[in-house]
């Protein structure tokens, strides 16, 4: 009798766990790309639907502001671009795939008419001497953000490293890429917005 308890117990569980991923989750993905696209579902409550400004993280929604510093202690918001492209990169100095995307970042960054903006995971690196040696060894140019206690990443529901958010011209998430890009994947992106 508790054996047939164990395995209904078990077996409900595994049913939850397969109903929560197949119907919570609002990822997309497109298997042609070497990324991920993904939207998520958190919304501001202030309006109805993405025509109408409403904040969160899906195509076609007012992306989240933000406000954080560079490593050179300047303030940088997000709405501060607004009528321009902008790419927002999350990314760790310890992150394999960030060092390998950061020569194509700017190279992008350099050709492109594209904001870049590089939150740093700072709360997860050894100190900002490794991000400041990160930056110079790779000679990037475009604005170095210092999340030091992962508020933004949380607000975009960052999971893996390194992540892009497009951003189009009037401040609406466009797509969301998981994973390192190359600079042909964000020539792409950028194309489509």
């Amino acid at each position: 009798m508790k054996r047939w308890i164990i395995i209904l117990a078990v077996t409900a569980l595994f049913g939850w766990a397969i109903y929560d991923f197949a119907y919570q989750g609002k990822a997309s993905t497109d298997p042609e790309e070497e990324g991920t696209t993904v939207t998520t579902g958190e919304t501001d409550e202030r309006s109805n639907g993405p025509e109408n400004g409403k904040t969160g993280l899906e195509k076609g929604q007012q992306a989240p502001d933000f406000t954080l510093h560079t490593l050179e202690g300047e303030e940088v918001s997000l709405s501060d671009y607004r009528g321009k492209k902008v790419m927002i990169n999350f990314w760790a100095t310890w992150c394999p795939p960030c060092r390998a995307e950061m020569p194509d970042m700017e190279k992008f960054y350099q050709n492109e008419d594209i904001v870049i903006l590089a939150v740093n995971l700072t709360e997860t690196e050894s100190g900002l001497k490794e991000v400041q040696e990160f930056r110079d060894e790779f000679n990037l140019s475009f604005p170095i953000l210092l999340d030091k206690k992962v508020e933004v990443a949380n607000k975009y529901q960052i999971n893996p490293v390194p992540t892009s958010v497009f951003v189009d011209e009037d401040g609406k998430i466009d797509s969301v890429m998981l994973g390192a890009m190359n600079y042909d994947m964000m020539l792409q992106r950028v194309e489509e917005l």
